[in-house]
């Protein structure tokens, strides 16, 4: 099952540079901040391979504080993804801002960050499956509050404004705003995602990544 069976869409991965000191800084109790921002590229990695496994029409990286990291480059590049610059204030404006821009070239548009490698193409596929059903929204859950996928067919910026971002009401809230708003929505699989040092303990005892630090087949 591929993209070509759901109607064209556009997939989004959000992610930051892999600075030490400045990218996945709540790992860095357990990592160190060279090793946390090493952490972040081989996540970013991953979310590209399960993105580009999954084949849709376009992928983007849109990047923060920019576009410049030459391992950002080389990343996107290796799964011919166009890279774009985050834009706004906070995490609410930064997704308004992308997905207004994506679906002005596209009727479906699904958004993921670069931290859940539980995350596979057929979960991506199964979230473009139900914009192409004609659900104006679609999300999976994470289990912290929050969720690791959005997809929308339409221009809606207030599903992203006033919102906790960061804490364990993101879903509940986004919720609420998908009813004021009268979309149509579905949710799919709760998956887990990696925040925390107690997350990354949990990838290394999942089997996903491996003693290399790759990570498995992102197809599944």
């Amino acid at each position: 099952m591929r993209a070509a069976e759901h109607g064209d869409f556009t997939l989004v991965i959000f992610a930051r540079a892999p600075l030490p000191g400045a990218s996945k800084t709540r790992l860095i109790p357990l990592l160190g901040a060279e090793g946390a921002a090493a952490a972040q590229l081989r996540l970013l990695n991953h979310a590209l391979d399960t993105a580009a496994a999954a084949a849709p029409t376009r992928l983007q990286l849109w990047c923060a504080p920019d576009a410049t990291h030459p391992q950002l480059i080389a990343a996107a590049a290796r799964c011919s993804a166009s890279l774009h610059v985050q834009q706004g204030a906070d995490l609410g404006a930064r997704l308004a801002h992308a997905f207004a821009s994506a679906l002005e070239d596209a009727p479906r548009v699904l958004c993921i960050g670069s931290d859940c490698p539980a995350l596979t193409a057929a979960h991506l596929l199964a979230a473009a499956k139900q914009l192409e059903a004609g659900n104006d929204a679609v999300l999976l859950p994470a289990e912290d509050g929050g969720y690791v996928l959005i997809g929308l067919s339409c221009d809606e910026p207030r599903l992203f404004g006033s919102i906790s971002w960061g804490g364990d009401q993101v879903l509940a809230q986004t919720r609420a705003r998908l009813r004021d708003c009268g979309l149509r929505w579905q949710e799919l699989e709760t998956l887990w995602d990696i925040d925390r040092p107690q997350d990354w303990l949990r990838l290394q005892a999942s089997g996903l990544l491996g003693g290399d630090g790759s990570f498995a087949t992102s197809e599944g």
